[in-house]
Parts: structure tokens; C-alpha cells; sequence
């Protein structure tokens, strides 16, 4: 799986670390502030948004009167504990962060989350100082399925993207990994369960954890 790679690029929530449960829990709590139920499949229609396009879909589609960043300061605010405390990374996924940085591979992070609770999160688990790169959908044109988010990380990285492995939950990031020309890893997720057939289908390979790939290293 690493053969030939320069750098690998992680996505965060359900690929790198289990917190897809949290956004769904916020979403509720949010709407409920408004008086407005949690319709059912909304996770799926904002899968792969970037932080600011989520809250643009919100406002016009739940007519919400506060601000876009009104709106991301709030949803910041209500997963910055659940980010320091309540959220772990995936089974396997720190010694693998540790072998890639041993052996010269650079890491990137392309998520669909702010800024903030990127940084937030991986300090508090202890490998910020591994990444080279951290890259949010709002700092490109397009969050996924474009693969604007990872070729910006490929980037920083200083890495080709035919050089990089990324590793994703959803069927949105597999396709912006692809679109970028870079070999993708599916991730089990249970947010994700559903989508195991078509995760296998898009992806160059697929694990149930990385102690998967740890055994074979």
C-alpha cells in the first residue's frame, strides 16, 4: 500500500479519528434552538461540504437568521469539548501516523471541518507535530467531492499527487482523492456502514483499522 508513496493524507472525522457521531448530536441540539426536528437524511445531503458551504446550506434551507459566521462560531463552540475530550483516534491510526513519520513520509490533513477543531483535536491527542499539512474546505475553491482539498495538501506536502494515499470514510472524499489522481483507502466507519459496498467499489483498498496495515509492516 505505501510503495511509491511520498505522502499520505488523512481525512478527520471518521477516517483519521471516530467523531461522526458528535456533528449529528450538534445538529439536533442546533435545529433545536430554532424549534426545528432533525430531518431525516440531512447528514447525507451536507456529506463532503466544507464548514462554511454546511452553514450556507443550513441558512437557506432551515431560514436561519444568524450569520454564516455566527453560525460556525456556535457549531465551534458546541464541538470544541467533544473534540478535546470525548474523541479518539481510530483504532491503530497513531502507530501508523508514527511509522509514516519515521520512514519520511510527510502527512497532510483535508477535512471538511474549521480550522479550529482540526488543530483543536490533534493537539490534544498528541500528533500535531507530525502533520505538514492541514487543509479545510474553506481554504479552497471547492469542498468535496472536488479534489480541490487534496491537491492543496498534496502541495504543502511538496508531494505529486499520484505519489500520495489518502484515507477517507465517505463516498464524497473517496471521489475527491480519485478526482486528484491519488490512490485512495476507504475507512470502516459505523456513520458510514451503509456505503461499505460503494466504499469498496470507488477505493484502491479498504480496512477496518489500521492495525490492519500495522500487521503488515
Amino acid at each position: 500500500m505505501l510503495k511509491d508513496i511520498d505522502a499520505v493524507l488523512f481525512d478527520l472525522d471518521g477516517s483519521l479519528v471516530d467523531s461522526m457521531w458528535i456533528w449529528r448530536d450538534i445538529d439536533i441540539e442546533y435545529l433545536g434552538k430554532f424549534g426545528i426536528p432533525l430531518p431525516e437524511g440531512l447528514q447525507s445531503e451536507i456529506e463532503g461540504m466544507s464548514f462554511t458551504e454546511t452553514a450556507e446550506y443550513f441558512k437557506k434551507k432551515f431560514n436561519i437568521p444568524d450569520s454564516i459566521d455566527q453560525m460556525k462560531a456556535d457549531w465551534n463552540r458546541m464541538a470544541w469539548d467533544k473534540y478535546t475530550h470525548q474523541v479518539p483516534l481510530k483504532k491503530g491510526a497513531r502507530e501508523f501516523v508514527e511509522h509514516c513519520h519515521e520512514n519520511g513520509i510527510r502527512l497532510g490533513i483535508a477535512t471538511s471541518n474549521s480550522r479550529e477543531l482540526v488543530e483543536n483535536v490533534i493537539e490534544a491527542l498528541g500528533i500535531k507535530d507530525y502533520f505538514d499539512s492541514i487543509v479545510t474546505g474553506c481554504d479552497v475553491n471547492k469542498g468535496k467531492p472536488a479534489p480541490d482539498v487534496y491537491l492543496e495538501a498534496a502541495k504543502q506536502c511538496g508531494t505529486d499527487p499520484e505519489k500520495c494515499l489518502v484515507f477517507e470514510d465517505i463516498v464524497p472524499g473517496i471521489l475527491a482523492g480519485k478526482a486528484a489522481g491519488m490512490k485512495v483507502c476507504a475507512v470502516e466507519d459505523e456513520y458510514s456502514h451503509h456505503q461499505d459496498k460503494e466504499k469498496k467499489k470507488l477505493s484502491d483498498y479498504f480496512i477496518k483499522d489500521y492495525d490492519e496495515i500495522m500487521a503488515v509492516l
